[in-house]
């Protein structure tokens, strides 16, 4: 058993949060026992969940079926910014709280506990109503009253984790110590450049005609590997799908783990993404180049503010 009395329990609602919660397992911070519950009814979950069941997971983890509701008492979770996950801190009682990475929310997180514990616990992007922001606030106080480890493979600015330390949270890094010792159990692509899908188009950021013009020119120079985001419209996925010159692959399982296995030689490319930094600490030292591209200004639409537009591209490069 572990400091919980019991085995830990880590609710985790996307591929990326369900990976670094093997690892936080991994590496010691949830004890030696810990049973990862996944959400029901996500498909990416889903198949990330039986891409890890194919590995050698770490001694003590259990993949537990994915379920409708959080269990009553969780000690682990990925996003700290839903309302659903703060209300269950409200309602526990006192214990450590580890967090693990959630893409670019992560570094807002750690911004926010830095502030000090009157900052409400809100997205970026949210617009929220006096309950919620209540809420968000509730769960702050919350955070800085307990014992908190926020677990990322991110690179966190030295102003930004001192703050984070002097406000009493427990900052980890990790760089995929147990995914790297694994071997690849899927297929690599051939080809040389491998694209990253993108959530911006979707979610109404950038604009759709020119990122698939963008597409269609680096198809137009060599044949593409593309790996849809797992929220990209299925529409436009169709679209490419049907581009000569790009290979569309299976969404779902994160990137960390479907192309762990590239070569030298090969690179991937990808609009601003969490993955950038971990698929270069994962894929760098074996000479695989993985590059960021910036989003031209007249890409954004005009629900990207320029804060948000900041937000979205402050993944240190």
């Amino acid at each position: 058993m572990n400091q919980w009395g019991k085995a830990a329990s880590a609710w985790v609602e996307s591929p990326l949060q369900m990976l670094c919660a093997v690892e936080a397992h991994h590496a010691g911070l949830l004890g030696p026992e810990t049973r990862l519950v996944p959400r029901a009814g996500l498909r990416p979950l889903r198949v990330t969940r039986r891409e890890l069941a194919k590995l050698a997971l770490p001694k003590g983890l259990e993949l537990a079926e994915p379920r409708e509701r959080m269990p009553r008492k969780v000690q682990a979770v990925g996003d700290a910014f839903s309302g659903r996950v703060q209300l269950r801190w409200l309602v526990s009682g006192p214990g450590p709280i580890v967090i693990v990475d959630d893409g670019l929310a992560t570094l807002r997180l750690l911004e926010l506990l830095a502030a000090g514990p009157y900052k409400p616990l809100l997205r970026a992007r949210a617009q929220p109503g006096r309950l919620r922001e209540l809420l968000g606030l509730a769960a702050a106080i919350r955070l800085h009253a307990s014992r908190v480890s926020v677990f990322t493979a991110l690179p966190v600015p030295a102003q930004l984790a001192e703050g984070v330390a002097a406000a009493g949270v427990n900052l980890v890094r990790h760089d995929f110590g147990w995914l790297r010792e694994q071997p690849q159990s899927t297929p690599t692509p051939p080809e040389r450049t491998v694209v990253l899908g993108t959530s911006l188009v979707r979610n109404g950021l950038v604009h759709r005609e020119n990122y698939l013009r963008w597409l269609a020119e680096l198809a137009d120079s060599e044949p593409l590997a593309y790996f849809p985001h797992r929220r990209e419209d299925p529409g436009d996925v169709a679209i490419i799908r049907e581009r000569p010159g790009i290979t569309v692959h299976e969404a779902g399982a994160p990137a960390e783990l479907t192309l762990r296995g590239l070569e030298a030689g090969q690179r991937v490319v990808s609009l601003p993404s969490t993955a950038i930094t971990s698929l270069r600490v994962l894929l760098g030292p074996r000479g695989v180049a993985v590059e960021p591209v910036d989003v031209p200004d007249e890409w954004w639409t005009s629900r990207a503010a320029p804060a948000l537009r900041s937000h979205l591209t402050g993944v240190p490069r």
